[in-house]
């Protein structure tokens, strides 16, 4: 897959079926409409085009908001990149793009984009203010020489039903936004297709763990993405080194995380802490990506250390029942279910879900 940044870098020849849209997470349902927009391409004889944003425009139009991502730019451009589009289109949005009507937009992505097709959901908007529908672009389109398809944009995906039995959502990255801020983290992967993953820096903490008996990394997560509900999980890890190292180099573990103050302590800071099972390296300075597989109990808080320690010591058993009903082979960590397989840093979703068996840093 190509990627250009728009509009320092243009389209120069072919013609293109596109979609638009924040694709936050790269869900099931934008991975229906990838599909969608392949074979509207195909049916077209045109090749098939992706465009998204470098950063979230309400960041633009409203000063001071903060977005919770779901996937930072090179995790979503690494996800589309697997769904088998030809091209990627970021735009690198400002205040002088966001001042641009739809009918404008449209023009520049005909002009400049050769942007012959455009799918589009039917309640989608674009343009200045947001003011017009489908039946606009539609007949902007007519004026331009491009054609408007409107496509149904709600996909519902059985595994995505919680707990609470009350009906198959549809997928959106909204709802998969609510899903982990209530913790419920598996739910959440399968709407995404793969377990959803945060990826930070290791740096010092109080090591109160190792005093415990229990070791831990912190995590000082990267960027603006979601930080799931307090509590404890079961996590696969990938450790890299701080310089770049061949594929086989790489650590690949399970382990336990846990999210929120640490109340035993009376904390009053949220940290991410993860104990890696059977872990036993120094892991500061190192990047690590934490893939989240099951939700293991809330964070509370326990009478005396030694409590605790009791309690993570279950909870690390619990974690490796978990693991055991799936297949792992070494230090490369090969986790295979039902649901998905982790290879690392490698995603296999079988199924109707995606693919994805490159490097792709998530």
């Amino acid at each position: 897959m190509k990627t250009i940044f728009f509009p320092d870098e243009y389209v120069v020849d072919g013609s293109y079926a596109a979609t638009i849209g924040f694709f936050d997470g790269v869900h099931q349902g934008h991975r229906y409409l990838m599909e969608r927009l392949k074979s509207e391409a195909q049916r077209r004889g045109l090749q098939s085009m992706v465009i998204t944003f470098d950063h979230h425009p309400r960041q633009v139009v409203q000063d001071g908001w903060q977005p919770e991502l779901l996937t930072t730019l090179s995790e979503k451009t690494a996800l589309i990149g697997l769904s088998g589009i030809d091209i990627l289109v970021v735009l690198r949005f400002d205040r002088q793009m966001a001042s641009l009507s739809a009918r404008d937009f449209m023009q520049q992505m005909h002009d400049r984009l050769r942007v012959a097709c455009l799918l589009t959901g039917y309640d989608n908007r674009f343009g200045h203010d947001r003011t017009e529908c489908f039946d606009d672009y539609r007949h902007y389109g007519q004026e331009l020489g491009m054609a408007v398809i409107g496509i149904e944009e709600h996909v519902r995906v059985g595994d995505c039903k919680d707990e609470t039995n009350e009906g198959v959502p549809a997928v959106s990255s909204s709802y998969i936004r609510r899903l982990l801020k209530e913790g419920k983290v598996e739910a959440a992967g399968q709407c995404l297709g793969h377990p959803y993953s945060l990826t930070g820096h290791v740096v010092h903490g109080e090591q109160i763990g190792r005093t415990l008996g229990f070791p831990t990394a912190n995590l000082q997560p990267d960027g603006c993405k979601l930080i799931p509900a307090d509590g404890v999980y079961a996590v696969v890890v990938d450790i890299e080194p701080p310089s770049p190292v061949k594929e086989s180099e790489q650590e690949v573990r399970k382990g336990v995380m846990n999210i929120g103050p640490r109340p035993t302590f009376d904390g009053r800071v949220r940290t991410l802490e993860v104990n890696i099972i059977d872990g036993t390296g120094n892991y500061y300075g190192k990047t690590m990506t934490v893939h989240f597989i099951a939700r293991l109990r809330d964070e509370r808080h326990f009478p005396s250390a030694e409590a605790l320690a009791a309690q993570i010591k279950k909870d690390k058993q619990q974690a490796e029942e978990l693991f055991s009903r799936y297949e792992v082979r070494g230090a490369r960590c090969e986790v295979r279910g039902t649901r998905y397989e982790v290879r690392g840093a490698r995603y296999e979703v079988r199924g109707t879900r995606c693919e994805n068996r490159k490097n792709c840093e998530l």
